[in-house]
């Protein structure tokens, strides 16, 4: 039987946290100027901070 060796890197925590609390402050942004310019900026923000979270925990973690 191969054994499984699993891999974690502070880089990788550290990556996917910050991109998710960006995530999360560009929703709020959303949520304060509903159909608004910063409601799209804040849309935009929360897409690109969600899927660089998901990049660093494929590519870090």
């Amino acid at each position: 039987m191969a054994e499984h060796e699993t891999v974690a890197s502070d880089k990788g925590i550290g990556l996917a946290t910050l991109f998710t609390l960006l995530a999360v402050g560009s929703t709020v942004a959303m949520f304060l100027e509903p159909g608004s310019e910063l409601a799209a900026w804040g849309f935009a923000g929360a897409v690109v901070a969600g899927v660089l979270a998901v990049a660093a925990v494929h590519l870090y973690w």
